[in-house]
């Protein structure tokens, strides 16, 4: 059966940040996800995941100015330093928080950068920190992002992000599945879960459109949740959604699931 685990930056947000994880315990929640776990000292976060008995599945390398609308570290060519400063930062909180995956955003060069040049300095940054994650007992993901809420974002296809992984020919990457954002660019989602598996190390899901919880738009989840039980898949399916009342009150997805 799936496990579960909650996108703390979007789900809970009823309760402080280091309360979330007790909220999503108490919700059924056996793991949880933190996009960007650099505010609080890390042992905080250490604490409060304990004391809830919840594991962290997930959590990104800092991302530079990606999510104020610049074009990110991960694939900027002239930002390697700052690059390999957050995988740094990364693998210094991850030692405390011991996430199973971390992700590293691609980002959105501008049009100034050529996009084979791009891409080959994602691949080299991949690499980098697969490595310097792995020696710590923690793989790498990356995932394909939509277009039309992230324009010029530089992967954007499940064969993009697999790509260059290809590109960097480190062991330890693998993608992260998103189901909202492969909806929009490419549908076909269950034969894609199918067909890709092997190469998957995290899954996420939001309904589209509004990226909201299952069952406000057009993604047909038990049909895909069911498709997942067959699967061999072993990482968890992270709940990344905006909820349209309070987060408890969006959970009914979950009815029958918790194991």
């Amino acid at each position: 059966m799936i496990r579960f685990s909650a996108n703390l930056s979007m789900l809970f947000l009823e309760v402080p940040e280091l309360e979330r994880p007790a909220a999503a315990r108490r919700a059924g929640f056996d793991a949880v996800e933190v996009q960007f776990p650099y505010d609080h000292e890390a042992a905080r976060w250490r604490d409060a995941l304990h004391a809830a008995g919840v594991e962290l599945a997930l959590c990104n390398v800092p991302a530079g100015d990606l999510m104020a609308g610049g074009q990110g570290l991960a694939a900027v060519p002239g930002r390697e330093a700052a690059f390999r400063e957050a995988v740094a930062q990364a693998a210094k909180v991850a030692q405390v928080l011991r996430p199973r995956n971390v992700n590293v955003l691609a980002g959105c060069p501008g049009p100034e950068h050529d996009r084979e040049r791009c891409l080959d300095t994602l691949a080299g940054n991949l690499a980098h920190a697969a490595q310097v994650l792995g020696d710590l007992g923690m793989g790498v993901v990356t995932e394909a992002v939509n277009t039309v809420d992230r324009p010029r974002y530089l992967i954007d296809t499940t064969r993009a992000a697999l790509d260059v992984i290809d590109r960097a020919a480190h062991p330890n990457l693998r993608i992260q599945y998103d189901l909202y954002h492969m909806q929009i660019m490419e549908g076909d989602l269950i034969r894609s879960l199918r067909t890709h598996c092997a190469r998957i190390g995290h899954i996420q899901f939001a309904d589209t459109p509004g990226r909201h919880e299952p069952g406000t738009g057009e993604i047909h989840f038990p049909n895909v949740f069911a498709a997942l039980d067959e699967l061999p898949y072993d990482g968890f399916v992270g709940a990344e959604y905006v909820p349209t009342g309070r987060t408890e009150d969006t959970l009914a997805w979950m009815a029958g699931r918790r194991r």
